[in-house]
């Protein structure tokens, strides 16, 4: 009997005036996707998930924007995992080799500068290139730009 009633009640809890409690109604708004979600109701799951994560991350409840970023993600939808600055996920020595390969050294000559083997160099770029969202040398000119 609940089960059926649950949409109901799911739906006359976010129609009340929440705008006071934001953490609240994310986590209303996370529990109704899940639900929703759980009863093959994807499209419609979705919308509540994508309402859940933008209000918990407004608000920096970080724990929770993620799990609704992973129920997004069991909806089928694609999200975005860069929340943080690029930059700022980058050790000091991935930033100073990412620099110098966007100058246009080669492995080789980034280890000769900083006192490092060309396959350490490779190793901080292989690293780096999924924090910074490129997938090759030649994105690193664009990256460059928007520090």
């Amino acid at each position: 009997m609940f089960q059926e009633d649950a949409g109901d009640l799911y739906l006359a809890a976010l129609a009340s005036d929440l705008q006071s409690w934001p953490w609240l109604r994310g986590r209303l708004q996370l529990a109704f996707g899940r639900w929703q979600r759980r009863r093959h109701q994807v499209a419609e799951a979705r919308e509540s998930l994508r309402s859940a994560h933008a209000t918990l991350s407004g608000i920096g409840a970080t724990v929770w924007a993620a799990q609704a970023e992973t129920e997004l993600r069991a909806a089928g939808e694609q999200t975005a995992r860069r929340s943080a600055p690029t930059w700022q996920t980058l050790t000091p020595q991935e930033l100073q080799i990412v620099r110098m390969a966007g100058d246009g050294y080669s492995n080789k000559q980034i280890g000769q500068r900083l006192y490092l083997s060309p396959r350490t160099v490779g190793g901080h770029l292989y690293r780096a290139f999924p924090k910074l969202g490129i997938t090759s040398r030649g994105q690193i000119a664009a990256c460059l730009r928007d520090l």
